[in-house]
């Protein structure tokens, strides 16, 4: 049987339900490939009696292997935050679905769940997207995320932008500084939420050039505010 387990956001987060699933597994995966781990994982490990977390790259994980392996053992891969948020881990289930294994998906919390201790309305956020680290040798610069801002500010609405895995703070500010003067789009204060979800939480609300001096930890993502209500204008003034 092969478990899809999402381990929430810091290293007390997974479910009883995950614990007891990884109990069950005759061999464990950690994705290691989407994110930052913001904490140690020697202590996670720790937590499930000392059973061997092996490291499974993206290659690992779009081949298939671990659904090779399932249909054999009880086996599991672990990931960060809520399984489902990367298409690739929907690719496995569809694909275990074709393959008649048997699987179960076990539900951790997330950045979607956590960005509302910005206290900006859960219903009030648009598309979210995610901003990719620029390759300027190989002419990659993506400014797809932009794009989507600017339908959410259209519409009033706020955007969660993810922060690609190894983009850090200066360099991401840069790249959206850049595509917003690209597409002529002006914004006000913005917000970068720091590890959410764990002891290292942080939130730091203003203008771009003023977060630049910031020190943020990764991983963190951006908000983009759209129309606030008065309730969300007043929230946000603990942390300008």
């Amino acid at each position: 049987m092969f478990y899809l387990v999402g381990l929430g956001l810091n290293e007390k987060g997974y479910s009883r339900e995950a614990y007891d699933a990884i109990e069950k597994c005759k061999k464990i995966y950690l994705e290691n490939y989407t994110v930052d781990f913001p904490y140690d994982l020697g202590y996670l490990a720790k937590q499930f009696k000392g059973k061997k977390l092996i490291p499974a790259d993206r290659e690992f994980v779009e081949g298939f292997t671990v659904l090779e392996e399932a249909g054999k053992k009880d086996v599991a891969l672990l990931v960060y935050g809520n399984p489902l948020m990367a298409t690739t881990h929907i690719s496995l289930i569809e694909e275990a679905r074709k393959r008649k294994i048997k699987f179960k998906i076990v539900h951790g919390a997330s950045v979607l769940d956590a960005v509302s201790e910005t206290g900006l309305q859960i219903y009030k956020f648009g598309k979210i997207t995610s901003m990719p680290a620029w390759i300027p040798e190989k002419k990659f610069a993506p400014e797809s995320f932009i794009d989507i801002v600017k339908e959410n500010l259209s519409i009033n609405a706020h955007t969660l932008i993810l922060i690609d895995i190894g983009l850090e703070l200066k360099k991401a500010l840069e790249q959206f500084e850049i595509s917003l003067n690209n597409k002529k789009i002006k914004v006000g204060k913005i917000l970068v939420c720091q590890k959410l979800g764990t002891e290292k939480s942080k939130i730091f609300y203003d203008e771009i050039s003023k977060l630049k001096n910031e020190k943020i930890e990764i991983p963190f993502c951006f908000v983009i505010p759209g129309k606030l209500h008065f309730m969300e204008s007043e929230f946000l003034e603990n942390f300008g």
